[in-house]
């Protein structure tokens, strides 16, 4: 890494290699829905290669993986799901992405409501078998992206909300959460990596979070909405929007991340709102989302979310 790269903002799009973050089904009969678990590799190599061509010619410079079960770990091959990348071929194209002016970054999200791709050890949670292998693929990942600047830990949704049509549930709380987390923080740092973190744990513990949230890890509250209004009686999400707001107060670095998920029109409000009221020090850049697989019948969806990163770059 350059002393360029760690001071240029960041124009991020996450991808996914491995899609299994949610349960077996969590929509009855619709077990072909992107959200259920599937025993095969999800992603195409033709739209994985435009999308990261056009990420490079549109000013992109940053890929967020999600691996999760989409290599074959030297470590833990068990997790793997059929036709998952060999850690060679993983190498060769962060290789590639390098050689397009794009920084790739491991994202591997140890929430219990996002786990199902750790197989049968999302059912053995903060337990010793389940932390030896929490380190071993957090010591492996970092290997195979070679040490790289960040590694994104995930940790959104833990709640029993989210896991409500969840079969099997398994939520931490209190010093349990914190406990993982900076098991987590520790293993990534040994790696040489920063750890990265979805920020949306803030909206409902605001004070835990903020007494107990290490500085040294970098924050990306999510919102994905077209109201940015912190006024409750105009936006329902308000407590999300003020997230941004309070991340600044106290502090926090942030990478803000929006997706066209819903509205298109998402991601460049997000850096309009960010841009003015977060301090450039503290604005290390932005991240675009889709969540949805890479695979042709969500080409166009994905297509787009490189575009709007596009023009919202073209429009700082």
């Amino acid at each position: 890494m350059t002393d360029n790269a760690a001071n240029e903002t960041i124009w991020a799009n996450l991808l996914h290699l491995g899609v299994n973050m949610w349960a077996d089904c969590i929509v009855p009969g619709q077990e072909d829905a992107y959200i259920c678990f599937q025993p095969t590799l999800r992603c195409e190599t033709d739209l994985w290669n435009e999308v990261t061509a056009k990420m490079a010619d549109d000013g992109l410079n940053m890929l967020v993986i999600d691996v999760a079960d989409g290599v074959k770990y030297d470590s833990h091959p068990e997790i793997a799901v059929r036709r998952a990348w060999s850690p060679k071929r993983l190498r060769k194209e962060l290789a590639r992405l390098r050689k397009l002016g794009i920084e790739p970054i491991p994202k591997l999200n140890f929430s219990t409501c996002h786990d199902a791709w750790m197989g049968p050890y999302g059912r053995m949670v903060s337990t010793d078998a389940y932390y030896a292998v929490c380190r071993d693929l957090i010591a492996e990942v970092s290997d195979l992206f070679d040490q790289p600047r960040f590694f994104h830990l995930g940790m959104d949704e833990e709640t029993a909300q989210h896991q409500r049509l969840y079969e099997y549930v398994v939520i931490r709380q209190h010093d349990l959460w914190w406990r993982d987390l900076y098991f987590y923080i520790e293993e990534v740092e040994k790696g040489g990596s920063r750890p990265w973190v979805w920020s949306d744990f803030i909206w409902h513990h605001p004070e835990p979070f903020l007494a107990k949230m290490p500085k040294s890890v970098l924050q990306s509250n999510w919102y994905y909405s077209d109201s940015f209004s912190i006024d409750r009686r105009k936006n329902d999400r308000a407590t999300y929007v003020r997230a941004y707001l309070q991340l600044e107060e106290h502090g926090y670095d942030q990478v803000p991340t929006g997706s066209n998920h819903s509205y298109p029109e998402n991601f460049q409000k997000t850096v309009d709102y960010c841009t003015r009221n977060i301090a450039p020090e503290r604005l290390k850049g932005f991240m675009q989302t889709v969540w949805r697989p890479t695979q042709t019948r969500y080409r166009d969806r994905q297509l787009e979310a490189v575009d709007l990163v596009g023009k919202a770059i073209q429009s700082i």
